[in-house]
């Protein structure tokens, strides 16, 4: 139900980092006033959030694996948020739409980029409860995990240090979490056994792949 994604290069996390180090930020309220869990900040300026969310919206479209699990249709531009020590997000769920500059975004599916060093700041684990389990993550610059957005989620308090992320959400063509796990656990087999195969059960393969998507899709 989540991936963990490789989607920066080393030259853009730099590029990210140096338009967190010189744009302005301000309380991450500014986007929910009333939401009381949030203790953020966020980039401010125009011109700085443009660049960035270009830089790490490319890098998750270049990836293949981010198109085999999403099934992406629109991704909002990805948002530089930063926590300082005694800032958190406590336990929220996310949006079920998100207005946008040129339409509406479903938040099918949440993601976080990591941005910089785990071991440059403590706490600030993003924490999902699925169902009953309970899970963390505190990830390496560069990578990503993405999540259903159906999900309470928290940041959890940063103590030292600085945590650097963007953050965005995937309206995808196949709403469904668990028809959306199946077709990508399909898709995993098809691609790893299809030379075992013979052409015609590969073939046949292919069909069910096509035919589910069809029926689970909701967006050309």
């Amino acid at each position: 139900m989540y991936r963990v994604l490789d989607i920066l290069s080393p030259q853009e996390i730099a590029e990210c980092r140096q338009i967190a180090a010189t744009a302005p930020f301000v309380d991450g309220k500014i986007s929910n006033p009333h939401n009381k869990a949030k203790q953020n900040e966020q980039l401010h300026e125009q011109q700085a959030y443009q660049r960035s969310a270009k830089i790490v919206l490319d890098a998750m479209l270049r990836s293949e694996e981010f198109h085999e699990f999403a099934f992406p249709v629109q991704v909002a531009p990805p948002l530089l948020t930063r926590y300082k020590p005694g800032m958190h997000y406590g336990a929220h769920a996310d949006a079920a739409y998100l207005k946008l500059q040129h339409g509406t975004v479903r938040s099918d599916l949440s993601c976080t980029i990591f941005l910089n060093e785990p071991e440059t700041y403590e706490g600030g684990s993003l924490h999902i409860r699925l169902a009953d389990a309970s899970i963390r993550f505190k990830l390496q610059p560069g990578q990503a995990i993405v999540y259903p957005s159906d999900t309470l989620h928290e940041v959890e308090s940063v103590t030292s240090g600085e945590r650097l992320v963007a953050i965005t959400f995937i309206q995808s063509r196949v709403k469904d979490p668990f028809h959306r796990n199946m077709l990508f656990e399909l898709n995993e087999v098809a691609a790893l056994e299809g030379n075992n195969m013979s052409q015609e059960n590969f073939s046949r393969m292919q069909l069910i792949q096509a035919n589910l998507l069809r029926y689970w899709g909701d967006q050309p």
